[in-house]
């Protein structure tokens, strides 16, 4: 659903990978579940698991985890207390994506 969302965290996974790596802001498990929750609400919302409301909701979370990360690696270095933090929020994202998508609110 949010094409624009996976397409930048798809770019900035493989545009700074390699720069990223050396310089210890590499965060490839964030920017692999980043594509997982992502695909989780599309397929949400393609079966109908999820209204349109509730996609919109998740999909704003998704972003908040991207900008945070962006902030993280502004200084050229995740620290393992900004790649916790991380974790955290894509846990709680994770935990809203499964209630929201078994909430028994269906799209008609």
């Amino acid at each position: 659903m949010n094409i624009r969302t996976l397409s930048l965290v798809a770019a900035m996974a493989l545009g700074t990978l390699g720069a990223a790596h050396a310089q210890g802001t590499a965060t490839p498990r964030v920017d692999q579940r980043q594509i997982n929750q992502e695909q989780r609400i599309d397929q949400g919302v393609a079966s109908g698991q999820l209204t349109p409301r509730e996609a919109t909701r998740l999909d704003h979370q998704q972003d908040r985890v991207a900008a945070v990360e962006a902030n993280a690696k502004a200084d050229g270095k995740v620290t393992k207390r900004e790649r916790a933090r991380l974790h955290a929020m894509q846990d709680r994202d994770s935990r809203n994506i499964y209630r929201q998508k078994h909430d028994r609110q269906r799209v008609h």
